[in-house]
């Protein structure tokens, strides 16, 4: 195991995109997800053109990319359920915002990586006065879900993700 003594999170810039790619895919790999470069990936080879309106962090150590984080923005849910249908896509009702591509490869976890990723999505998230962040997070990612809760967020639902496998994944609400 890769025991990174130091990491700082910095926002996404040009030169990062083979770093970025190599971790995503080293976790979609650990758990053996299709990688899907034209289609649900396609965000991870356009991160400035995608990211625009939101951000897009990485965590480096080292010299190389060790975890990455995105806050994608977007007009306010409606919030009459805590799970509601937006677009043929269950989405966290109210939510005006979403933490996306969280990842951590696995030589690099515990380390508080996600979690300072998840804080400085949070913090950007509260500077574009942004009130309800939605979270969704395939159900096999037990130890993002402790870290959601312990910051705060409720779980409120489930749905399939729209990913190649169609993931079963949990919904988690977090109040800014």
């Amino acid at each position: 195991m890769v025991t990174p003594a130091r990491f700082q999170i910095r926002p996404y810039r040009q030169g990062d995109e083979r770093g970025v790619i190599e971790a995503v895919k080293a976790v979609y790999d650990e758990y053996g997800f299709e990688w899907d470069p034209a289609g649900y990936h396609a965000d991870l080879y356009d991160v400035p053109g995608h990211y625009a309106q939101g951000a897009f962090l990485v965590a480096e150590s080292d010299g190389g990319i060790v975890g990455t984080a995105a806050l994608h923005l977007f007009d306010w849910l409606p919030d009459d359920a805590d799970v509601v249908e937006v677009g043929g896509f269950r989405r966290v009702g109210g939510a005006d915002c979403a933490i996306e591509r969280l990842y951590v490869p696995k030589a690099h976890r515990r380390r508080g990586i996600g979690k300072a990723l998840t804080l400085g999505i949070i913090r950007l998230a509260r500077e574009a006065d942004r009130r309800r962040m939605e979270i969704w997070s395939d159900k096999r990612f037990v130890e993002a879900h402790l870290l959601y809760r312990g910051l705060g967020a409720r779980l409120v639902g489930e749905r399939l993700c729209h990913d190649p496998e169609q993931s079963p994944e949990w919904g988690f609400a977090l109040d800014l």
